[in-house]
C-alpha cells in the first residue's frame, strides 16, 4: 500500500517540479528566447485548463450516474473550435488591438469603457467561479482521503476541510509567485503557461493510463470491455435530447466566457495564426481526455464495492488493484486537472477586481490626481495578490458551508450556468453595433438574479433559506415563484429550467434594452471598432489636444507600467514626431496609443479615466462621425489622404520651427559665448601682464644690494611669493580653458587616443565620487548609490568615463536647490551587452525650454559666476560618450535634473553623428 505520507512528498516534489518549470520559462522570456514558449502546441496545451478535476474525476462519476450525457460537456468547446473559430478569431483580434485584459474589459470597453459593466461582470465571474474553486478543492481533499483513510501511520488527519485549507494555501502561493511578476496583463505569463501545458500532458497522460489499465488490465481486452459495456446500466440509461443539446451549448458558452478560458484563448495567445492548429488538435485532445471514460466507469461500478464513490473511480481502481504506481499518476493527473483550472482562474478574476473595482475606488479616493498620487503600479499589483487569496478563500468557504457533498459535474453546472449569462451582451457586443450598455447592463442584472434564484443559492440549501418547504411552494405560498418551476413551468430539468430562463430572458431584455436606447457616442465608436475590428485595426479617435503636459503623462506612465516601459514609449514617439528626448508632443493620436499601454496594466475603463484627469476630456472627431456613420470608402480615403498631409506638413513646420528657435537661441548663446571667452582669456591675460610689469619694475627682485629701484626699496619676500602665486593661478585657468576648447576640438574630430582597458564600473563611479568630495565644498550633496549592482565589468576608458562622472557630480553640487541636496546614482544591465546609469538628484531640474540646449556648445543656462567655468561641460561629457560607444541624454519627468548614460559592456567601433 502507497504511504499517504510518501504520497504527500510526491505531490510535494511534483509541485516544486511545476514551480522550476516556470522559473526556467520566466527566466528565459526575460532574455528574450522565447522560441518554442511562443509554438502553437503550447497554446494548445494551455487551453487544456478546461479540462479540470470535473473532466479528470467528475466525468467518469457523472458517465456512473447518467451514461453517454458526459459528452456534452467535451462537444460543446470542440464546437468552438471547429466551427466558431471565426468567432475566435475575431476575439483575439479585440483583444490586440483594443489591449483588453480580461473579459470584464472587453465588455466594459465595448460598451464605452463603462465601469458599471465591468464591475458587474467582475462580480458575476467571481461569485459564478466560486463552486468551480470549491470543485477543484474538494476532489483534491476527496483524492488525498482515499490514501489517508486507508493508512493508518499518515501525519496528518484525511480532514477534507484541513486538505482543502493546505491545498488552496499552496496554490494561492504558486498563482501570487508566478501570476504577479508582470503588471502588464497582455505580457504573456510565460511560466504560469509552461508548467500549466506540463499539466495538460501529465492528466493526459495518466487518464489514458488507468483506461489502458482498465481495459487491458481488469477487463480482458478491448472485445470482453466492450461486451461489459453493453450489458452495464449505463447502455440502458435513455437520452434526454433537450437536456442534450442545452448542456451541449451551455458547455460551449461557458467555453467562451469562462474567466480562465478567456485568459488562455484570448489575452495568453501569442499569435493569432495558432487559432487554425488549436481548432484541430484541441479537439483530439478532448477525444483522448474522454476516451476511457465509459470502461473506467462500467469496470468501477462493476469491481468495486457497491455505494464506491463514482467521482474517485480513476483513482480507486488502480488501488484496489494494488498498482500503486498507477494510483499515484492518476492521483498527479487528477491534482494537475484542479491546480491548473485554479491558478489561471485566480490571476484573470484577480486582474478584473484590480482594475475594475479596486483601481477606480483608489483612483476616486485620489484628489490630487494621477501624476501625484503615489505609485500606482504597486498599488494595483498588491491588489492583485489580496484578490488571488481572497478568490482562493470564497472557494474554500462555498466548499466548507455546501459541506463538499454534491456530485462534481453538479457543481460544474452551477459554474458554467452562471458565466453563460455574459454571453449575449459579448457575442452582442462584437457582432450588432446597434448593441447599448443599458441593454448590456440589463440583460446581465436579469440571468444574474434568474441564476442565483434557480441554481446557485439552492446549492446551499437550508443555510441560504433553500429549504424543502421554501423549493416545494415558493415564497410566502406563490407556487409560481418555485426556484426550479418557475412562472409555473413544471416537469422540466432543473438544468434545463435554469438554463432556459436565464439566457432567455437575459437575451430577451438585452435586445429590448438596446433597441429602446440610444447609444452614447462613444459607445458609437466602440462598437464600429469591435464590429468592423478586421476593417479598423486602430482604436477610436476620441481625444482632443488637451492641457495635458508631456512630462505629467510621463510621470503618470512610469507609476503605472514601470520607468523602463514608460521612458521607452514616450522616447519612441518622440522619434516618430521628429524630435530627441522623452517628451513628444500631446497629439490625439499619441494619447490614444498612450491609453491602449495604459489599459494592458489597468483595464481600459481606468485608463481612461487616468488619462481623463490629465487631459481634461475627450472629444469625437468628424474622422469618427464619419467611420460610424458609414460613408462612402472613398470620402474616407480622400479625407485620410488630407489628413496624412496635414499631419505631414504640421510635423514639418514644427521641425523647421524648433530648428529656427534652436538656431537662433545657439546664435545668441555663442555671441555671448564668444564674449565670456574673450573675457574668460583677458582677465588672467590682463593679471598676469600686470603683476609681471610689477615684477620687472621692481628691480632687483631679491634686494641683495639694498639699492632703490625707481625711488623705492626692493621687494619684500612675501609680496613676491603673493604676486607669483597669482600669475601661477591666473595662467592655470588660462590653461584649463585653453584645455577645454582643445579637448572638445579633438573629441569632435574624432582624433582623441582612448586607453581602453577592462575595469570595474563600481571602481570607476567610487573614484569619481571620491575626486569630487575632497577640498570641501560650500554645499553639502549626499550621493546615494547601490553599489551591489554597480560590480559590472566593463571595456572603456577608465579617466574619460570618470571625467563624465566626476562632470555630473559637480554639476549636482552647483545646481541642485533643494533644501537637503542628494544625487541618487543607480546601475543597471540592459540585456547581455549593455548598462545603462542614471544620476538623478532632488533639486527643481531643468526647465522643459532648456531641455534641448544644455549639450550645445554655447549652451549657458545660469550666470557665469554660479557656472563657474566657460559652459563647455555637457558638451564635453556627449562627445566622450560618443566616443565610448555610448550615449548621454536628460531624462524629464524623475523630479530632479537626470541624466542617463548608456554603455556597451563590450568595446565596439563608436557611432558617430552624419
Amino acid at each position: 500500500m502507497l504511504s499517504f505520507n510518501i504520497l504527500v512528498l510526491v505531490c510535494l516534489a511534483y509541485a516544486s517540479l511545476l514551480f522550476a518549470v516556470a522559473f526556467w520559462a520566466e527566466k528565459r522570456a526575460e532574455r528574450g528566447r522565447l522560441g518554442w514558449l511562443r509554438s502553437p502546441v503550447v497554446y494548445t496545451l494551455s487551453l487544456s485548463i478546461y479540462c479540470t478535476a470535473w473532466t479528470f474525476y467528475g466525468a467518469v462519476g457523472y458517465a456512473a450516474r447518467s451514461g453517454l450525457e458526459f459528452v456534452t460537456i467535451y462537444v460543446g468547446p470542440s464546437l468552438v473550435m471547429i466551427g466558431w473559430w471565426w468567432v475566435l478569431r475575431k476575439l483575439v483580434r479585440i483583444g490586440r488591438t483594443q489591449r483588453i485584459t480580461s473579459i470584464a474589459d472587453l465588455i466594459s470597453s465595448r460598451f464605452g469603457k463603462s465601469n458599471t459593466l465591468g464591475v458587474l461582470v467582475t462580480l458575476l465571474a467571481v461569485i459564478a467561479a466560486t463552486p468551480y474553486i470549491a470543485l477543484q478543492l474538494q476532489s483534491v481533499a476527496l483524492s488525498f482521503a482515499v490514501f489517508g483513510i486507508n493508512d493508518p501511520q499518515a501525519m496528518v488527519v484525511t480532514d477534507l476541510n484541513k486538505t482543502a485549507l493546505w491545498v488552496a494555501g499552496g496554490l494561492t502561493l504558486f498563482t501570487i509567485l508566478f501570476g504577479t511578476r508582470n503588471l502588464d496583463a497582455n505580457e504573456r505569463h510565460h511560466g504560469v503557461v509552461t508548467a500549466i501545458a506540463l499539466e495538460a500532458v501529465v492528466k493526459l497522460v495518466a487518464l489514458v493510463a488507468v483506461g489502458v489499465f482498465v481495459v487491458w488490465g481488469v477487463g480482458g481486452g478491448l472485445g470482453e470491455t466492450l461486451s461489459r459495456i453493453d450489458t452495464s446500466p449505463i447502455a440502458q440509461q435513455s437520452i434526454n435530447g433537450t437536456r442534450w443539446v442545452t448542456l451541449t451549448l451551455l458547455a460551449a458558452a461557458a467555453f467562451l466566457t469562462l474567466p480562465r478560458m478567456f485568459q488562455v484563448l484570448v489575452v495568453e495567445s501569442p499569435e493569432e495564426s495558432h487559432l487554425f492548429t488549436a481548432g484541430w488538435a484541441f479537439p483530439l485532445y478532448l477525444f483522448g481526455m474522454s476516451l476511457f471514460v465509459i470502461p473506467i466507469a462500467v469496470t468501477g461500478l462493476a469491481v468495486l464495492p457497491e455505494g464506491a464513490n463514482p467521482d474517485m473511480f480513476v483513482l480507486t481502481i488502480p488501488l484496489n488493484f494494488d498498482k500503486q504506481a498507477l494510483a499515484a499518476l492518476s492521483f498527479l493527473g487528477g491534482f494537475s486537472s484542479a491546480t491548473s483550472m485554479v491558478i489561471v482562474a485566480a490571476i484573470a478574476l484577480s486582474t478584473m477586481v484590480s482594475n475594475h473595482i479596486v483601481m477606480p475606488i483608489w483612483l476616486s479616493s485620489r484628489k490630487e490626481g494621477a501624476t501625484v498620487s503615489g505609485d500606482v503600479r504597486s498599488v494595483v499589483l498588491l491588489a492583485r495578490r489580496i484578490s488571488i487569496a481572497g478568490v482562493l478563500s470564497l472557494g474554500y468557504l462555498y466548499f466548507h458551508i455546501s459541506g463538499g457533498s454534491e456530485a462534481l459535474a453538479a457543481i460544474g453546472m452551477i459554474s458554467f450556468t452562471g458565466v453563460a449569462q455574459v454571453l449575449p451582451a459579448m457575442i452582442g457586443g462584437v457582432f450588432w453595433r446597434g448593441a447599448t450598455r443599458v441593454g448590456a447592463i440589463a440583460g446581465i442584472v436579469t440571468g444574474f438574479v434568474i441564476w442565483a434564484y434557480t441554481m446557485f443559492l439552492p446549492s446551499f440549501g437550508a443555510a441560504a433559506g433553500f429549504t424543502e418547504t421554501f423549493m416545494a411552494h415558493g415564497p410566502f405560498g406563490l407556487e409560481w415563484l418555485r426556484p426550479q418551476a418557475l412562472f409555473g413551468v413544471t416537469g422540466a430539468d432543473p438544468v434545463v429550467h435554469a438554463v432556459g430562463w436565464s439566457i432567455a430572458l437575459n437575451t430577451l431584455v438585452f435586445a429590448v434594452g438596446s433597441l429602446f436606447s440610444f447609444p452614447r457616442p462613444v459607445e458609437r465608436l466602440q462598437g464600429a471598432q469591435f464590429v468592423n475590428v478586421f476593417e479598423h485595426t486602430g482604436s477610436a479617435r476620441r481625444w482632443s489636444e488637451g492641457l495635458a503636459e508631456a512630462e505629467d503623462l510621463l510621470m503618470m506612465a512610469q507609476r503605472i507600467v514601470g520607468p523602463a516601459e514608460a521612458q521607452k514609449l514616450f522616447q519612441i514617439e518622440a522619434e516618430a514626431q521628429g524630435k530627441q528626448g522623452y517628451l513628444p508632443d500631446v497629439t490625439p493620436a499619441f494619447l490614444e496609443r498612450l491609453e491602449r499601454e495604459l489599459a494592458g496594466s489597468v483595464g481600459a475603463a481606468t485608463a481612461h479615466a487616468m488619462l481623463g484627469q490629465l487631459v481634461g476630456g475627450s472629444v469625437v472627431s468628424v474622422e469618427d462621425l464619419m467611420a460610424v456613420a458609414d460613408e462612402a470608402a472613398q470620402i474616407m480615403e480622400y479625407s485620410s489622404q488630407l489628413e496624412a498631409k496635414s499631419t505631414e506638413l504640421v510635423r514639418t513646420a514644427r521641425q523647421l520651427r524648433e530648428a529656427n528657435e534652436k538656431l537662433t537661441a545657439l546664435s545668441i548663446q555663442k555671441d555671448a559665448f564668444l564674449s565670456q571667452i574673450s573675457h574668460e582669456l583677458r582677465t588672467p591675460m590682463t593679471s598676469i601682464r600686470a603683476f609681471s610689469e610689477i615684477l620687472r619694475d621692481s628691480g632687483d627682485m631679491g634686494g641683495g644690494t639694498g639699492g632703490n629701484t625707481a625711488g623705492g626699496a626692493g621687494m619684500a619676500p612675501e609680496d613676491l611669493k603673493r604676486f607669483s602665486g597669482i600669475i601661477h593661478d591666473e595662467a592655470q585657468r588660462l590653461t584649463r580653458l585653453l584645455d577645454d576648447l582643445l579637448d572638445l576640438s579633438v573629441l569632435e574630430n574624432g582624433q582623441v587616443t582612448l586607453n581602453w582597458a577592462r575595469t570595474n564600473l563600481h571602481d570607476v563611479i567610487a573614484r569619481a565620487v571620491q575626486a569630487t568630495t575632497q577640498g570641501g565644498t560650500d554645499m553639502a550633496l549626499a550621493v546615494h548609490r547601490a553599489e551591489l549592482s554597480e560590480h559590472i565589468a566593463i571595456d572603456t576608458d577608465p579617466d574619460r568615463l570618470a571625467q563624465v562622472f566626476i562632470n555630473l557630480i559637480t554639476n549636482a553640487r552647483k545646481y541642485c536647490d533643494a533644501t537637503n541636496p542628494a544625487l541618487h546614482i543607480t546601475a543597471t544591465r540592459i540585456g547581455r551587452d549593455r548598462l545603462q546609469i542614471d544620476f538623478v538628484d532632488n533639486g527643481s531640474g531643468i526647465p522643459a525650454d532648456k531641455q534641448a540646449m544644455i549639450f550645445e556648445k554655447f549652451s549657458r543656462l545660469t550666470d557665469h559666476a554660479k557656472a563657474g567655468g566657460a559652459g563647455l561641460g555637457l558638451a564635453i561629457c556627449r562627445e566622450i560618450m560618443l566616443n565610448l560607444g555610448g550615449t548621454i541624454s536628460y531624462l524629464p519627468g524623475q523630479g530632479g535634473a537626470a541624466f542617463r548614460l548608456e554603455l556597451p559592456r563590450i568595446r565596439r567601433k563608436p557611432p558617430r553623428p552624419s
